[in-house]
């Protein structure tokens, strides 16, 4: 129904401003192409880095370390407070533009100094840090873990510095540059992984890696997110943005951005606290595997290069579709109208199950294959390409409650409510860490780590059910029915794809060896496509609304339209 003159559109109407489809769908198609390149070559990165370093000791160590300031960037800084700031900076241009300018530089003043502390203080903590995640290490892995440690910590700070810059950019309506500069990040460490692997012969361990190795690793990883945030400051210009040192903060500016942070600062202590419960847990059963004769490949390494798989869909649509979807959800609610923030998550979560779902169902059915074909080369083998794609596999289940929690969350921030994810993150952090401890303790050492990634499994569900129930009474209801609805004819499609790809890994098995490159990368294409297109047609018979906008919305962009 279109829009009477003088009137807003509708919150259900494609105008770019409102909640609708086609508005995300525009904003979220950008975002989308640069997420791709970046993951894309993410896939690159993680399969050159696996192939230089294998899944033993050596990248348990180098994976480790690396994780320390990726998840402090993941959870903190380019979730969640990423989150919290993005509505305090478009509440703040609502009150006066002039103002809310104001009030970004010093809110990015502030960052910048506490960043600053927060990179020095991890640093000096570096052998602490690695001695809670991976007590477990014997003297040289330790050694080579705490070195890793003290030259990844100063990412923090570039990672912090880039998601600020990335929230700025968005409530400026600038979405492609922070989807675009991983990239960067992604060819520096693809040329690192391949100079490794040229000044090397055969496996590289803790004991036998020089100091040469060592220093490329250290600082070639490290220069990429140098490199990945300098490239926002071009845009940042682009947009108007000069940075002035101010920290003339105003009568309760200070406390509203506090209180605001406080609660994420406990969200992220209990994040943390899971994080290394179970980067400890999967360290030990790497370290039992070793133990038992099972070989190198159980342990935190296989984890991790699971979760970056598994991150690929939510990435390029969960977080594109996220991000698009924070700003107007915020200036909606700044205004009240709880029906147009409860249309846009409506039709973001259903947006982004149109891709979410049949991903999470080719994962789950071709896992082995995505893993031999990305991973198994140089120093990984095929088995321990398998051991990561069970992993994946457990992990594919979470992908839909994992990417309806992350959505459901950004409503609860739109409104300025850091409170409400604190307190459910503490709830399923807690059952995570119960999960991760039961699966350590009752399953054999080759099932640890694919058993803690499905308690992570539960615990996205735990998550997003403890939210839809707390939302529904926030909004006075949720589309329910709609969303409900929606997802019953998704998971009526994916039934054609499950049949097709299984079918198609079937033959292949009989046929040939499909823990080779060649036969494993036939049956991907055929298995993927073949589903693929099925999903499609049987989605469009369902008469599912979200597929035919996203069609039309890509082939608008596609050359000669």
């Amino acid at each position: 129904m279109d829009s009477l003159p003088g009137q807003p559109p509708s919150a259900d109407e494609p105008d770019g401003k409102s909640g609708g489809s086609g508005g995300i769908l525009r904003s979220g198609a950008i975002m989308a192409v640069g997420t791709l390149a970046s993951r894309v070559t993410g896939f690159l990165r993680t399969a050159v880095i696996v192939a230089a370093l294998g899944t033993g000791l050596l990248p348990d160590a180098y994976n480790t370390a690396n994780t320390i300031p990726n998840q402090i960037y993941d959870l903190l800084l380019g979730g969640i407070l990423t989150s919290v700031i993005v509505p305090l900076l478009v509440r703040a241009k609502e009150r006066d533009r002039a103002y809310g300018e104001r009030y970004e530089q010093r809110v990015f003043t502030i960052a910048v100094i506490g960043l600053a502390v927060l990179t020095i203080v991890a640093v000096a903590c570096a052998p602490l840090f690695i001695d809670v995640l991976a007590g477990s290490y014997g003297a040289d892995q330790r050694k080579v873990a705490v070195l890793f440690a003290r030259f990844f910590l100063p990412q923090i700070f570039f990672y912090g510095v880039g998601a600020f810059a990335g929230a700025i950019l968005n409530t400026r309506g600038s979405f492609g540059a922070p989807m675009w500069a991983p990239v960067l990040n992604n060819l520096v460490v693809i040329a690192v992984g391949g100079a490794f692997l040229a000044i090397t012969t055969g496996r590289v361990d803790p004991s036998t890696i020089s100091d040469q190795q060592l220093m490329l690793l250290s600082i070639g990883t490290t220069g990429g997110i140098v490199l990945q945030t300098v490239a926002l400051w071009p845009s940042l210009r682009r947009v108007g943005f000069r940075w002035r040192p101010r920290l003339d903060f105003q009568r309760g500016e200070i406390g509203e951005v506090a209180r605001m942070a406080g609660w994420t600062l406990l969200y992220v202590v209990a994040a943390q606290t899971g994080l290394a419960v179970v980067t400890a847990l999967t360290n030990r059963a790497g370290k039992l595997g070793v133990a038992q004769n099972l070989g190198e490949g159980y342990g935190y390494t296989p984890y991790f290069n699971a979760y970056q798989l598994f991150q690929l869909p939510y990435a390029i649509v969960g977080v594109s579709v996220i991000t698009a979807l924070l700003p107007r959800m915020s200036r909606f609610a700044a205004e009240g109208k709880t029906a147009d923030v409860r249309a846009a998550f409506s039709s973001g979560l259903r947006l982004a199950s149109v891709i979410i779902m049949p991903a999470a169902a080719l994962m789950l059915v071709l896992g082995p294959e995505i893993t031999t074909v990305l991973l198994a080369h140089g120093n990984t083998t095929s088995d321990n390409a398998l051991v990561i794609a069970r992993i994946m596999q457990m992990f594919a289940i979470a992908l839909v409650p994992f990417s309806t929690y992350q959505l459901m969350l950004r409503v609860f921030y739109a409104h300025g409510d850091t409170r409400t994810p604190a307190l459910v993150g503490i709830v399923s952090v807690s059952c995570n860490i119960l999960l991760a401890f039961a699966a350590y303790n009752v399953l054999d050492v080759k099932w640890i780590v694919v058993g803690i990634a499905g308690g992570f499994a539960v615990t996205n569900t735990v998550g997003a059910v403890t939210c839809w129930l707390v939302l529904r009474r926030k909004l006075g209801g949720i589309d329910g029915r709609r969303i409900v609805g929606g997802h019953l004819k998704l998971l009526v499609a994916i039934w054609p794809l499950i049949g097709f790809a299984y079918a198609t890994r079937t033959v292949a098995d009989a046929v040939g060896d499909t823990d080779r490159l060649f036969p494993a990368l036939a049956t991907l294409i055929v298995g993927s496509a073949g589903g693929g297109l099925l999903y499609v047609v049987f989605a469009k018979l369902m008469r599912v609304d979200e597929v035919q906008a996203t069609i039309a919305t890509f082939a608008r962009r596609l050359p000669g339209r």
